[in-house]
């Protein structure tokens, strides 16, 4: 179908086409779609313009593609959530409807290192446990997080019969956690992390690097969390001061 009598930019026109095309499931998820000289052919454009509109869906996760493979359909995010809102990992997949699981992997007693002491600061720290686990939805691996606590925030025996490091901290040390400072980077390939969150090698991750903290401003949690990107999605609410 030719979609050059629109006025609007060719790109644009091309970009509600294709987006159009896969919300009706003519090119499914996971899906390659046809050709550059194909898909230009149909749609009655150059492959220059195609290739600036394939650029930005690429951008907006929509597609991706793979270098002398093709062009896929990215499947869409199962678990949306604004970051504003501070939300427990399993709060997070509850409320998309799923079962949220843990498997446990290590809990260690470590000497701090210089960049534990500065994340914690103005607390003193003598030990902290470093708590490694891969977050589940209905039992497929989704989050691999790596979370430190000071020693004697949490019982450590429990830590691999409750899912929420949240609701632990609450019951055993009386500390709610009420706000946290967020960095969020892209992560690429990672042999170990890829392999348990059976993840594609072309796959990116969503990292969350936080500080918890509570009322009184105390830092009681840091955590490191690995979110697979063709699960997760993320966004922020920003309003004009």
């Amino acid at each position: 179908m030719s979609i050059k009598t629109d006025s609007r930019h060719l790109y644009l026109q091309v970009i509600e086409e294709i987006k159009r095309d896969i919300q009706l499931e003519k090119y499914k998820e996971k899906e390659k779609l046809p050709s550059e000289f194909q898909l230009s052919k149909q749609l009655g454009v150059s492959r220059a313009t195609l290739r600036e509109a394939l650029r930005i869906l690429e951008e907006e996760n929509v597609v991706i593609r793979k270098h002398g493979v093709g062009t896929f359909v990215n499947p869409k995010p199962i678990f949306s959530s604004g970051i504003e809102q501070l939300n427990s990992v399993t709060l997070m997949i509850e409320n998309s409807g799923r079962v949220a699981g843990s498997q446990y992997l290590s809990t260690e007693l470590l000497e701090p290192m210089e960049d534990d002491r500065i994340k914690f600061s103005p607390k003193e720290l003598h030990t902290i446990a470093q708590i490694e686990r891969v977050r589940t939805a209905d039992n497929d691996p989704v989050v691999f997080c790596i979370d430190k606590v000071p020693e004697g925030i949490i019982p450590l025996e429990r830590v691999h019969k409750e899912d929420s490091l949240f609701k632990l901290i609450e019951e055993h040390s009386h500390k709610r956690i009420t706000y946290a400072v967020t960095y969020i980077e892209p992560i690429g390939y990672h042999d170990r992390i890829y392999e348990i969150l059976k993840c594609d090698p072309d796959q990116s991750l969503l990292l969350l690097k936080q500080m918890h903290y509570t009322d009184e401003d105390e830092p009681v949690l840091y955590s490191a969390n690995y979110f697979r990107s063709d699960v997760f999605s993320f966004h922020v609410l920003r309003k004009r001061m």
